[in-house]
């Protein structure tokens, strides 16, 4: 594991949109996995797609030709189709949602919940999701999306959520979507192509969590990354690392030959929640075939380092994606 002294930041990833706000969304991570995408990425393929962070840090920049989002959470690949095909009508849904809660705040979000949880309705997950604590989601035995309400805030305003919504629509113009497992995205994936992958980690994978819809089955994921590896797929992994004193699991097989970076990623959203203040470092794992396209270790360091420039193709917020 090679420790990274400071987290990289990016100065043009600033401003970057996110329409969903998510517990454990790879926000600070993107700015150490943009700069390791190559040059000539074709897809970037997310499996576990959540709030689609790294994804739209990158478009951001131009950096991709596509983005592929993928998960197995089907009502969150809805709220994204509604996203990306009709960002007006979603923000207007929301809007809609925001201002009849003003009443009775706590009851309305509980009757909400129970209506996303009878007919998955993609603008009631928004809804929620702004809603919910600290944006940690949390799902019971049966599914059902089951956090309570922050009581202390009514979720973004309605016209800050619209520029949010557009923001990200505009940014992931093209975007393929759809619900999926991980396993087709990871293997099917061109020589071109790079694949995000940030599964429930080893820490909390050994049995059901309550942030996940589906838990992931250690051993038939380390199967697929093998099977990827030895196929010559370009793939980042997020998938241990350290909140304070704890792990959340041991290392990834030495046997795949990933290269494995720590990277600072700031405090712990958890610990926050909980009252304490912990550094949390994420362990990031790079497959042969990328570090490779990159050209070794070496220039993977560098290019962490601030070595190498990113591609000067940033997409402006009033422009469509640029041809570079």
């Amino acid at each position: 594991m090679i420790p990274l002294p400071v987290a990289p930041r990016l100065a043009a990833l600033r401003g970057v949109p996110h329409a969903i706000p998510y517990q454990g969304s790879k926000r600070v991570l993107a700015h150490a996995i943009v700069p390791l995408l190559p040059d000539r990425t074709a897809d970037l393929i997310e499996p576990f797609a959540g709030s689609a962070a790294v994804s739209i840090a990158a478009s951001h920049l131009g950096i991709p030709r596509r983005v592929r989002l993928r998960d197995v959470n089907a009502p969150l690949i809805g709220l994204w189709r509604r996203i990306l095909d009709e960002p007006d009508a979603l923000a207007d849904d929301y809007a809609t949602l925001w201002e009849a809660q003003r009443p009775d705040p706590d009851r309305f979000y509980r009757r909400v919940r129970d209506e996303f949880n009878a007919g998955h309705d993609p603008h009631l997950l928004l809804y929620l999701l702004a809603r919910c604590v600290k944006a940690s989601v949390r799902y019971n035995r049966l599914g059902e999306f089951n956090q309570a309400a922050d009581r202390r805030r009514l979720g973004a305003r309605p016209s800050a959520m619209r520029d949010r919504i557009r923001g990200a629509s505009r940014v992931l113009t093209g975007a393929d979507v759809a619900a999926g497992d991980y396993r087709a995205a990871l293997t099917g994936a061109a020589p071109a192509d790079v694949v995000y992958l940030d599964p429930p980690y080893q820490g909390v994978s050994a049995s059901r969590d309550q942030r996940y819809m589906r838990g992931l089955d250690r051993e038939e994921f380390y199967a697929a990354l093998r099977e990827a590896v030895g196929a010559g797929v370009s793939f980042l992994l997020s998938y241990d690392g350290s909140t304070g004193p704890k792990r959340y699991g041991p290392a990834v097989p030495p046997e795949l030959d990933l290269l494995a970076l720590a990277v600072p990623a700031g405090p712990s959203a958890q610990a926050t929640l909980n009252g304490r203040r912990l550094p949390t470092v994420e362990s990031l794992y790079l497959s042969p075939a990328l570090r490779d396209r990159l050209g070794g270790e070496a220039r993977v360091l560098d290019r962490l380092s601030g070595g190498r420039p990113l591609p000067h193709r940033h997409v402006s917020a009033g422009s469509g994606r640029s041809n570079g």
